[in-house]
């Protein structure tokens, strides 16, 4: 230790004497605002004054569909489409809205005709496509948002509008928020995981971009762990050749001691992120595989989330892996699915897309449910907008079928978490197109769900350049009506 003081770098120097009493500053605020285990570095308990309320939600299960579900093939019926399919869509109801580039210039916008058939299901009634015939199967576990409505009319920003509050990247994203405000769930998982897939034939898919779940301005130590979906979800899970796990917890507790030497001299917060993450990591390696071990889980339900279920990186394994998680207490759980974009081919690919998600998506329901988890889980499907009720292109191209996006109306559905099961809430017009009944913004739903978490979404900030940042900016309002 006497060594390690003694060899101070240049840029050593220089950093302490640039931050002064900043640095001191720095740490005091960071003591202020956590409650953090030092005999337990990776432990987090959060902010102090966290929850605000009595939460009705302990975790969360963001089913997040990239690249926009058609809500009207799937979720809102309107009859009208197909009375008036390939007709002009009235200019009282389209006129100067803003589309996307491919449709912007488009002169002529023919109403295109739902191309699934729809039922209406469970005791709810609800309305639901024949291409999501498990959802259909649990409506009476589900709530119907129909009245979303969003800014952005592209994916990148749109996405990022849903899970960080901002347009721009650069904010932190929900999971990040819930971990800063309410602390780690799991001793040894991280408190919030991302996992990825794409549809069977590899079309149309988005980008994931890392600031989906990254930390913004907060530390890192609140970002997102993305599980990968090939090999170890989690690099170097293994200790090297020749090395035991004694040994490495002895190679942590030393490294952990020159950081927190490091940290109360600069007070970095990043510096207590590498301690938190080394812990993490040490931790991993033996929750981690048997986390992914599937040989105890009954037959009755592998075989309820699909064949892919098996296929390491595919929706049906990954949310499979969220119900684990969510047994594990692992609070912030974000699967991302891309291959919903279909703009020339919805006649082909959504049945493609719906068949990859929709029996995973009621099991995860189903299985929360029976476990007694539901109660208090919070799920959560849909995408960053919907489909436009017309046909982007011609009306007799059948073979290239597709709808642009569409920020005006478009659906989601919730369940668990302290959500009324078995409703539907707000309405669109008789097109699909606008929203006529009780509006609901991205903010207003970023506020609902950190209401459902027992915070103040008001309350919950983080000053940054001089400003007090918060998930919904200076907007949002929490939806009462669909809360038990």
């Amino acid at each position: 230790m006497i060594n390690y003081h003694q060899q101070q770098t240049r840029r050593q120097l220089f950093g302490q004497s640039a931050l002064g009493l900043g640095t001191v500053a720095l740490g005091s605020l960071l003591t202020s605002n956590s409650q953090a285990d030092r005999s337990n570095p990776s432990g987090y308990a959060g902010l102090q004054d966290l929850p605000h309320f009595a939460p009705k939600a302990k975790r969360v299960i963001y089913l997040f569909q990239n690249g926009a579900p058609s809500h009207v093939d799937l979720f809102d019926y309107k009859p009208t489409l197909k009375k008036h399919h390939g007709e002009q869509i009235p200019d009282e109801i389209s006129g100067g809205k803003r589309f996307s580039t491919m449709t912007g210039g488009q002169k002529e916008r023919p109403v295109l005709s739902e191309i699934t058939n729809f039922a209406q299901h469970g005791e709810c009634g609800a309305w639901v496509s024949d291409f999501t015939p498990k959802i259909a199967g649990i409506a009476d576990d589900l709530c119907f948002i129909k009245s979303m409505h969003t800014d952005a009319v592209n994916h990148a920003p749109a996405i990022t509008f849903f899970l960080t509050g901002s347009e721009m990247p650069g904010r932190p994203s929900m999971g990040a928020w819930m971990t800063y405000g309410l602390g780690q769930g799991s001793k040894n998982l991280p408190s919030f995981v991302v996992m990825t897939s794409r549809d069977k034939e590899a079309s149309c898919g988005q980008i994931f971009y890392d600031f989906y779940w990254g930390s913004g301005f907060l530390p890192s130590r609140f970002q997102g762990v993305k599980f990968r979906g090939q090999g170890d979800p989690v690099l170097y899970l293994s200790n090297p050749q020749g090395m035991s796990r004694e040994i490495r917890r002895g190679i942590l507790d030393d490294l952990a001691k020159l950081n927190e030497i490091n940290f109360a001299e600069m007070g970095d917060p990043e510096t207590q992120t590498r301690i938190s993450q080394y812990e993490m990591a040490y931790q991993m390696q033996m929750s981690v595989p048997e986390l992914t071990d599937f040989s105890n889980e009954p037959k009755h339900i592998l075989d309820r989330y699909g064949p892919d279920v098996h296929r390491a990186g595919s929706f049906a394994y990954n949310c499979l892996m969220a119900r684990r998680l969510a047994e594990r207490d692992v609070p912030f759980i974000q699967l991302m699915h891309a291959g919903w974009d279909q703009h020339r081919n919805l006649n082909t690919q959504l049945k493609v897309q719906c068949i990859d998600t929709d029996a995973p998506s009621a099991a995860l329901v189903r299985d929360l449910k029976e476990r007694g988890l539901l109660d208090d889980t919070l799920v959560i499907w849909g995408g960053e907008f919907g489909r436009t009720p017309f046909l982007q292109g011609k009306i007799e191209n059948t073979s290239t079928w597709g709808r642009d996006h569409h920020p005006y109306a478009f659906t989601i559905w919730m369940a668990g978490g302290g959500i009324q099961p078995g409703v539907s809430y707000g309405s669109s017009d008789d097109f699909g197109f606008n929203v006529v009944e009780n509006p609901v913004s991205v903010h207003d739903l970023q506020a609902t769900i950190l209401h459902l978490l027992g915070i103040n979404h008001e309350r919950l900030t983080y000053k940054f350049q001089g400003r007090n940042f918060r998930l919904t900016d200076v907007f949002g309002e929490v939806v009462k009506p669909i809360l038990t």
